[in-house]
């Protein structure tokens, strides 16, 4: 599920609301508009249940301070020893 469900519920919401208001033709025992509500409300479920799952898979990124030693040499050939901590 997540952002991909999300996109899919999204299209099948838009599809429903143009089934639902934009068509015009009625066929015989099969209403196209009954289709595009229970798509528009199918839809909107997913949507949520999709932005509920989306919203608590993130991971927290880590804070934990890391530190870096590195070896240094200057343009004349000097070398010395840098410490490095980020947070």
């Amino acid at each position: 599920m997540g952002l991909p469900g999300m996109v899919f519920s999204a299209i099948a919401a838009v599809a429903g609301a143009i089934m639902y208001w934009a068509i015009t033709y009625q066929g015989t025992g099969f209403r196209l508009s009954t289709v595009g509500v229970i798509l528009m409300i199918a839809g909107a479920v997913g949507f949520v249940i999709s932005a509920i799952i989306f919203a608590s898979s993130r991971r927290q990124i880590s804070s934990a301070p890391h530190s870096i030693d590195r070896q240094v040499t200057d343009s004349q050939g000097h070398s010395s020893t840098l410490h490095e901590e980020t947070t």
